[in-house]
């Protein structure tokens, strides 16, 4: 079946660097073997080429909070943005099927067109739902937590199909316990997600508020340049990007990287800034931060592939998104 699946993209081939595609900073490196399933068949062929090519392995939905290595990314790289049929919505009752490569934004739009409210919190988010599920993404007072019912996953290691409910993922404040199984060399893929809205609401009234919280979010944030969206974890009750910018910290810069000057919770790609300069601002930020106010701020951002201080970025991460599966071994790089 192999004629129909796309073709994996060896190393040298770089992967797509414009904002949105893959990965929203548009730096990174390569990826050695590149796929973009479409169906849970040509997801499954993958994970069984994978397995006896001893490839370690990483999925990424549309690379809205991630930070891509200079150097790459060894092994298969699965993009499950296009793993997605249209939702399915059950207008009387609220709930919502829908696929892990489905974006946010359009979700959240179709839903509240379907009078159903709940997702307006969702819209300025620029990720997929299976990154949304994986680290309980959420905005403006909402998250994943309080809408999910259920998601679909799959083993990668044993090729099963699970069904976890919402307590078996074990949310807290942007992270989850699928995170906590990828960083013990556990991953799981997220194949759809149930959703439970409020039906029967005034499509045009939750239309309102989805698009009012849209514009909100493009007049605070740095929407015109490349960025990986929230860097850092807000450490409640306190906000990460109130810290930094009262420590003065907004337009500090490591080559091409910068301290968003319109929000200080987001570092942006000004041009020609690399992911090492990227991850030195992040971790100077980091620094200034506990040594002037006692607060370790977490990042939001994951890293994937190798870093200056690969332990250090691992610990950040909590999911280390480097580290092969039981099953897929790890190989070294070219």
């Amino acid at each position: 079946m192999e004629h129909w699946l796309p073709p994996a993209t060896p190393w040298g081939t770089p992967l797509p660097s414009r904002p949105g595609p893959l990965h929203q900073l548009e730096r990174g490196g390569p990826a050695e073997f590149f796929a973009e399933p479409r169906t849970l068949a040509e997801l499954q062929h993958w994970l069984a080429w994978a397995g006896p090519e001893g490839l370690s392995l990483h999925s990424i939905g549309a690379g809205s909070n991630l930070l891509i290595s200079d150097e790459g990314l060894a092994g298969l790289t699965l993009c499950l943005r296009s793993l997605r049929q249209a939702p399915r919505i059950d207008r009387p009752t609220g709930l919502v099927e829908v696929d892990a490569g489905e974006p946010l934004p359009s979700l959240a739009h179709l839903c509240a067109r379907a009078g159903l409210a709940g997702l307006e919190w969702a819209v300025g988010i620029p990720g997929t739902v299976g990154g949304a599920v994986v680290m309980n993404a959420g905005a403006q007072g909402g998250s994943m937590a309080q809408r999910l019912v259920a998601a679909e996953l799959l083993d990668p290691a044993s090729g099963a199909l699970l069904r976890w409910s919402l307590p078996q993922l074990d949310y807290a404040y942007r992270q989850s316990r699928l995170q906590l199984e990828e960083s013990h060399g556990r991953p799981r893929i997220v194949l759809r997600a149930w959703l439970q809205l409020e039906p029967g609401h005034d499509p045009l009234a939750v239309q309102r508020r989805t698009n009012s919280n849209r514009s909100s979010r493009i007049r605070s944030q740095p929407y015109t340049l490349p960025s990986c969206g929230s860097v850092f974890r807000n450490p409640e009750p306190q906000k990460a990007g109130r810290l930094i910018e009262d420590l003065g910290l907004m337009g500090l810069s490591i080559g091409g990287a910068q301290v968003s000057t319109k929000h200080a919770n987001f570092i942006v790609n000004t041009g020609g800034a690399t992911a090492a300069d990227i991850d030195a601002l992040i971790r100077q930020v980091q620094a200034r931060v506990l040594a002037e106010r006692g607060i370790s701020l977490r990042p939001e951002v994951k890293r994937l592939g190798p870093f200056s201080d690969s332990a250090a970025a691992e610990r950040d991460n909590t999911a280390g998104g480097s580290r092969p599966s039981p099953g897929l071994r790890a190989r070294p790089g070219p």
